[in-house]
């Protein structure tokens, strides 16, 4: 029941949902519960790659078990310094970490930053990570080294004292934009060498050429430099030849056309590609293998039925 403790067909559920690909907040409507108590269940029980119904269910058996009643005296405070439910404090951080999980920053890494993100204070040791996370201080060690190496994290030593402190960056999401920025640009040069190596006239080296434009794309488009005002009028001529042909054109059949490069024609579809926000109602759709059409997603297939 809604509020209850969660049953073996819950978990058998959450485990069905977790492999299908739903998020918490889904599963949480499907079962009627609160979204931070899904999130709590499956961190406890191996994440989301991890999460098993029966060894869940088993293991919270367990816990429960082994869990003694505290008296009175012995019961922690239930709320913070500033009057907030430690439980839901607690919840809240390990949810931002799944989030951070999901954008592919490691585990322990991304639970090390919501907790220096979340905490009150300026900053933590790693003592007291070790005491919040309940990891072991290699854990941590390796977790900090990994941030410190994207530089989200950065360490003060303590004057007086062996031990260190962890702190935020105060630019933390700036760095954390420019380090997925040098991704995309390392995915675009990785890309660009193998299309060189495969030959672009190669539908492997066709492929790899697609890739490293698209890549080199996104990273100028986060790093503040989008298409030069050449590259945006090659773009509107690309799809003034679409448009103009009427049919499904290649890109061979389009640098003949055009008297341009083929390179020349791979960026500007890709750029249309890229920018298809900007290029509505029309869009470049790749029909086949170096293929491309002129297309007008704002229409439904019945219109265009009706109006052909």
């Amino acid at each position: 029941m809604p509020g209850g403790r969660l049953t073996q067909q819950d978990r058998q559920l959450i485990a069905i949902r977790l492999a299908d690909g739903h998020g918490y907040a889904d599963i949480a409507r499907e079962l009627d519960r609160p979204t931070s108590t899904i999130s709590r269940e499956v961190t406890r029980n191996g994440g989301r790659t991890g999460y098993r119904a029966e060894h869940a269910h088993l293991a919270t058996g367990s816990r429960a078990r082994r869990r003694k009643p505290s008296t009175p005296a012995e019961s922690a405070p239930t709320t913070d310094a500033y009057g907030r439910d430690r439980l839901a404090v607690r919840e809240y951080a390990e949810l931002f970490a799944e989030t951070m999980v999901e954008t592919g920053l490691p585990r322990m890494a991304s639970r090390v930053l919501s907790y220096l993100y979340t905490a009150d204070a300026p900053s933590l040791t790693a003592a007291e990570l070790v005491r919040e996370l309940k990891v072991s201080p290699a854990s941590i060690s390796k977790a900090i080294a990994y941030l410190e190496g994207i530089e989200l994290v950065r360490r003060e030593p303590d004057p007086g004292k062996r031990h260190e402190h962890y702190l935020i960056a105060e630019d933390i999401w700036v760095q954390a934009w420019r380090t997925s920025a040098r991704a995309n640009a390392n995915w675009a040069d990785t890309a660009r060498k193998g299309a060189d190596l495969f030959d672009p006239a190669t539908p492997a080296g066709q492929r790899l050429e697609r890739m490293s434009l698209f890549f080199q794309q996104l990273s100028d488009d986060m790093a503040g430099a989008g298409p030069t005002q050449e590259i945006a009028e090659d773009t509107v001529t690309i799809l003034a030849a679409l448009v103009h042909a009427a049919r499904p054109v290649t890109t061979t059949q389009l640098a003949n056309a055009l008297d341009w490069p083929t390179t020349r024609v791979a960026i500007a579809l890709a750029t249309a590609e890229a920018y298809e926000a900007f290029t509505d109602p029309l869009a470049v759709e790749l029909v086949a293998p170096s293929t491309y059409k002129i297309a007008t997603p704002r229409l439904t297939d019945a219109q265009r039925l009706a109006l052909t």
